[in-house]
């Protein structure tokens, strides 16, 4: 939303239309020139913040993959091992009463 700059009457009159119109334009020139670069300013910063988010994530995500990877592979192990001495215990039982 631009802003028109306004001068007072009395500039106006001091130095006439011609010179407080002209310094207006210029006024509204630069603060167009530097709104532009503002602007670009911050949609170059957010594109470097977006890249960096974007980086981090994919890095969580990897430690994460690994952790939850580890975390699966001990429970699977413990598993494994409960069902195994359960086999052999309930075999050994067995063996035990026909005997």
């Amino acid at each position: 939303m631009p802003v028109t700059a306004k001068l007072s009457r009395k500039f106006y009159e001091k130095f006439g239309d011609d010179v407080a119109n002209e310094l207006v334009d210029w006024f509204n020139m630069v603060d167009a020139t530097y709104r532009s670069d503002l602007r670009e300013l911050n949609e170059l910063n957010f594109a470097r913040f977006d890249a960096k988010l974007e980086q981090r994530l994919a890095q969580l995500e990897t430690r994460l993959t690994k952790r939850l990877f580890g975390f699966w592979v001990a429970q699977a192990a413990t598993t494994a091992a409960l069902v195994l001495e359960s086999l052999s215990s309930c075999s050994s039982k067995t063996t035990r009463r026909g005997s």
